[in-house]
């Protein structure tokens, strides 16, 4: 997998991920360890529950999408350091969906104080095997700059 640096970058430019199947057992164990609400632990409760039936935590999908990103969905060099982000969460993500992340470049600056990197502003949608959003990011990356 070729690492890009923010040389090789350009807006509109887009990256799409594998894929990452979420299970029952996968929303369970991390809501236990991380999000503990009844909406994420019980079948029962979450019938009861705005969501209306077993949801993942947001941060759950979030986890998954940064798996995603890291495995190739967005190869950049130097890893992908985050300078903050926007996150939303427009539909649960639910037992058994199939997740992959398409991302698009939306602004590149070359940094003035600091000349081999620069802030890469990039969008990511996490979508089910319907097609459905689940997860938007919106988060700034350092990047390198090529050597």
């Amino acid at each position: 997998m070729a690492a890009w640096f923010l040389d090789d970058l350009t807006v509109g430019q887009r990256f799409v991920s594998g894929t990452k199947r979420v299970e029952t057992q996968d929303i369970k164990a991390f809501a236990q360890e991380f999000d503990p609400q009844p909406f994420h632990l019980d079948e029962v409760a979450a019938e009861g529950s705005l969501f209306g039936g077993l949801a993942a935590s947001g941060w759950h999908t979030a986890a998954v999408t940064m798996r995603l990103l890291v495995e190739g969905g967005a190869p950049l060099a130097g890893g992908l350091i985050g300078a903050g982000a926007e996150v939303a969460w427009p539909r649960p993500t639910r037992p058994g969906d199939l997740l992959t992340v398409t991302s698009e470049v939306l602004e590149i600056r070359p940094s003035r104080s600091r000349p081999d990197r620069g802030m890469v502003t990039l969008r990511s949608e996490t979508r089910n095997q319907d097609g459905e959003i689940v997860q938007t990011l919106v988060a700034k990356l350092v990047v390198p700059r090529r050597p």
